[in-house]
């Protein structure tokens, strides 16, 4: 509203022009602002078509609530606006105006609502909703009848006009403002200035038709709301696709007695017996162990809490924790919810980022160091994050190529690859894209195994991992842990996490270490066989209850040792262990591995990563490219609009770029090029936001195991974007100039050309740079909207440098639109002396735009160096955000 400030603006033809530029921009504003409708949408669609499944509800009587609902934002929304606006700006004093204005906007944003639900629930996804949506928005756009006049438009294309809802809003408002009185001024062609203004713009409409754009755009919403009820009823959820291997297909393929003879030997399988010959490896490794003594960790006390009285600083998740993991011991880390299993494991790891830890960690009787603890040691997350376009081979290979020792030769390495395939049993599925998790590609258990691999095929001496079996059913339980018990037989040190486990998994364990509430431990040492060990030590506590035949160990464990139950037998059995025979043996072992074995050496690595910089970047910039090409989501998506938007601005600014006769022609042409920027950079932008929003989770897995550095992530993220933004700019160039008939020259077209480049570039980054700014993507989302708006004002099109008041115009030389426009306009005109008629006035084309934009044909090449400046910017700003800010909280 400082912007189009009253005080700088007359009711006279000149001035017309940015009083429509200011109602065209709240058009805009309310329209765009219905666009997250999209994404809110889409998450709730799998809980409707759950509860719809259940005959919960028709999908009538959930979309009617879903349209009343949004009403109050609706009215909220505009009353906001208008009356921070309307007078600020200066439009037609009378109330009844105002009100008008409001009624309208009010109208245009519940369409925008409307239509952006009703997209969503056709498409379903949120990669084919944005582009939906985006395509939507640059049609109602064109067709407003703003930057192109209605009169303009092509005979074929004036259809267009009409069925754009934003047209409605347009007419509505410009007939709202301009048959006011203050515009009824009468020139010397025997019209009202008002009224030569709607001609010029194609809206001379009488004044009722105001009522008929409101019942117009509340018909939108209706039939908007209508589809939204028809596709909910009609179209189904879409579907998830798991992944078998071969092997299993073909006894699923087989006959019955095939069939059962092949689940029999299946189910043998799943016994916790190794693989023949698993303990031999192609690389060799060095055995390590993990000695722990005292270990603390406390966070600072949360706000909260102190306000319920709790009085200390720090809050103690861990106390006195001492133990020993040991090379070949499948050590169980367990413990009711809230004892600290995982917070135990990732101190232990290094992989916390909050808190203070204390205590002592030796690697091989040597003080831990977390560096180098990165390069002989993996962790296998909770969460399986893998980069879903990449099959399972290509994964464990970028993970080997960045992980082991640049000596060892390619042929070594995959050989290694396939031995750690066939150890985790991936081998029958290695071409396998990874996929998104309960979408497509793999199936909870296969990316479980995914993620033991990724971390084997590093050769690590110290494998940890979260809760390996957690969310899977008895059968992918099993087949996970003879996994692990593969690898534990190679000779290496492993602890998981384990929640609930069954008796089979439980007892291929060969330690227990048992914590309580509160972070104290209360057993370490062997299960034995039938987890006899385990047993008898519980047992042999006055007053804990014998253990039932058949009975789960590690039910009967976790229940005898629950907080209730010590309440109930006041056992503490963290006291208890402390001054127990076990603890006193335990405590010798501990001692004994606390010194290094004679002849050991310290580890040592020269270089923080086991590949050079080269290496990380040609590695990186190898996954990515694999991932792009397999992307059509997201490329062929953005491809696609950038295709049919060229042909749209094509077909409305036909053969318009030569034929100048006044300054209208200039401002359609000049209304051609700041749509295409704008429409096409910001569905570049807002495509790649959820592709590196995925891909960033990824880098936090690859970073905390030592991979790369993230500035070969960021290089190779950025660079594997310029051919394709290449491939969109030239078609872009190749479809629009010809159609639209601009001067033929080498000069202008190269110019064009590497505009719209350089604008791509930018946009592209700008998403990528508020990614690694904004802990998730809805944050991105909101802040990439504001950046929107800045583009889209400051531009030079709504309202000329000129125009623009002086504590506002820094803003017009910051952001990057408004050179972009700069160049395309100025390089296609600034040299053209035709004359036209400018308000009444004869004008060369160049004067006009010198005068009139400020654009000056001798200033091009410093245009030239700033819009290749912007890409720089933000991909270096990028670069250096996803580096430094980790919004993984452990």
């Amino acid at each position: 509203m400082t912007v189009f400030l009253r005080t700088r603006m007359d009711t006279d033809l000149l001035h017309a022009n940015y009083y429509l530029g200011a109602l065209f921009f709240a058009l805009i504003i309310l329209l765009v602002d219905g666009f997250p409708e999209l994404t809110m949408t889409i998450a709730r669609l799998s809980v409707f078509y759950k509860q719809n499944d259940l005959c919960f509800y028709p999908a009538w009587a959930y979309a009617i609530p879903a349209a009343i609902l949004k009403i109050p934002l609706s009215v909220l929304e505009s009353v906001i606006w208008t009356c921070l606006t309307y007078y600020v700006i200066g439009f037609s004093p009378e109330a009844g105006r105002f009100f008008r204005q409001l009624l309208l906007l009010f109208a245009v944003h519940m369409t925008s609502i409307s239509m952006f639900r009703f997209l969503a629930s056709v498409c379903r996804t949120v990669v084919a909703s944005t582009a939906a949506g985006s395509l939507s928005i640059l049609f109602v756009f064109l067709f407003s009848g703003f930057v192109i006049p209605r009169p303009s438009m092509p005979v074929w294309l004036k259809w267009g006009f009409w069925i754009s809802p934003l047209t409605y809003g347009e007419i509505g408002l410009s007939v709202n403002e301009f048959l006011a009185p203050r515009w009824q001024k009468t020139l010397s062609t025997n019209t009202t200035i008002g009224n030569e203004v709607l001609e010029s713009r194609g809206l001379n409409f009488d004044g009722y038709l105001y009522w008929i754009s409101v019942c117009a755009l509340f018909g939108f919403t209706i039939l908007f709301n209508i589809g939204f009820t028809l596709a909910l009823t009609f179209l189904k959820a879409p579907g998830s696709r798991a992944i078998i291997s071969r092997d299993k297909y073909s006894q699923i393929e087989g006959n019955s007695d095939s069939s059962d003879k092949a689940d029999a030997e299946e189910n043998s399988k799943t016994t916790m017996d190794s693989h023949e010959g698993a303990g031999r490896m192609v690389l060799p490794f060095e055995p390590l162990s993990l000695v722990f003594r005292d270990v603390q960790y406390s966070v600072d006390t949360p706000a909260a809490m102190k306000e319920l009285g709790f009085t200390q600083n720090k809050l103690q998740l861990l106390s006195d924790i001492t133990g020993a993991l040991r090379p070949g011991v499948l050590a169980a880390l367990m413990g009711v919810s809230g004892a600290g299993k995982t917070t135990l494991l990732d101190v232990l790891a290094g992989r916390k980022t909050s808190g203070h830890v204390e205590g002592e960690i030796k690697v091989g009787g040597y003080p831990k160091v977390q560096e180098t603890f990165a390069r002989v040691s993996g962790y296998c997350e909770q969460t399986d994050i893998h980069s879903p376009q990449i099959t399972v081979e290509e994964s464990v290979i970028f993970s080997a190529w960045l992980r082991l020792h640049p000596q060892i030769d390619s042929k070594t390495k995959y050989e290694f690859v396939k031995e750690v395939l066939e150890t985790i049993e991936l081998d029958g599925i290695k071409d396998t894209m990874v996929g998104m998790p309960g979408v497509s590609g793999l199936s909870t258990e296969q990316r479980k195994r995914l993620t033991i691999a990724v971390e084997l095929v590093a050769n690590p001496s110290i494998i940890f991992m979260d809760e390996p079996t957690t969310g899977l059913d008895a059968r992918s339980a099993a087949i996970v842990m003879r996994a692990v018990k593969n690898v534990a037989d190679t000779g290496r040190t492993i602890v998981c996490t384990i929640h609930q486990p069954s008796i089979d998994i439980f007892e291929a364990f060969d330690e227990l270490i048992l914590l309580k509430t509160g972070g104290r431990m209360i057993y370490w040492g062997p299960l034995g066989r039938n987890s006899c060990k385990m047993i008898e030590y519980f047992e042999g506590i006055s007053g804990v209850p014998k253990i039932k035949n058949n009975y789960n160990p590690a039910t009967w464990m976790l229940e005898v040792t629950s907080t209730s139950s010590e309440a109930e037998t006041s056992i503490d059995f963290a006291e208890v262990y402390k001054n127990s025979a076990l603890h006193k043996n335990n405590e010798e072992l501990v001692k004994k591995l606390t010194f290094p074995p004679a002849g050991s050496k310290d580890l040592y690595f020269p270089t923080q990563f086991s590949q050079n910089g080269w290496g990380q970047f040609k590695t990186c910039f190898w996954k990515q490219y694999w991932s792009y090409w397999r992307s059509p989501s997201y490329n062929l998506m953005r491809s696609l609009h950038m295709i049919f938007a060229s042909v749209v601005f094509g077909l409305l600014f036909w053969d318009k770029g030569t034929k100048l006769d006044d300054q209208q022609s200039v401002f359609s042409v000049f209304g051609a090029m700041f749509t295409a920027v704008i429409f096409c950079g910001i569905n570049n932008s807002s495509s790649v936001l959820p592709y590196v929003t995925t891909e960033r989770s990824v880098l936090y897995r690859e970073r905390f195991a030592g991979m790369y550095a993230s500035w070969a992530y960021a290089l190779a993220q950025v660079a594997i974007e310029i051919p394709y933004l290449l491939a969109q700019a030239l078609a872009f160039t190749v479809i629009t100039y010809p159609m639209i008939g601009y001067y033929w020259s080498a000069h202008k077209v190269l110019w064009y050309f590497y505009s719209m480049f350089c604008t791509l570039l930018y946009f592209t980054y700008l998403g990528m740079m508020l990614v690694s700014l904004t802990p998730n993507l809805p944050v991105a989302a909101i802040l990439q909207s504001s950046f929107y708006t800045m583009f889209n004002l400051f531009a030079g099109f709504l309202i000329p440098k000129a125009q623009i008041p002086k504590w506002w115009i820094w803003f017009y030389y910051l952001v990057p639109t408004s050179w972009t426009l700069n160049g395309m306009l100025t390089s296609q005109y600034g040299d053209v002396d035709t004359e036209i008629t400018v308000f009444g006035d004869k004008k060369s084309v160049a004067a006009f735009i010198r005068d009139y934009f400020g654009f000056h044909h001798n200033q091009l090449p410093i245009v030239g160096v700033v819009l290749i400046a912007y890409p720089l910017v933000f991909a270096t700003l990028f670069a250096f955000f996803i580096g430094r800010l980790n919004f993984q909280r452990r």
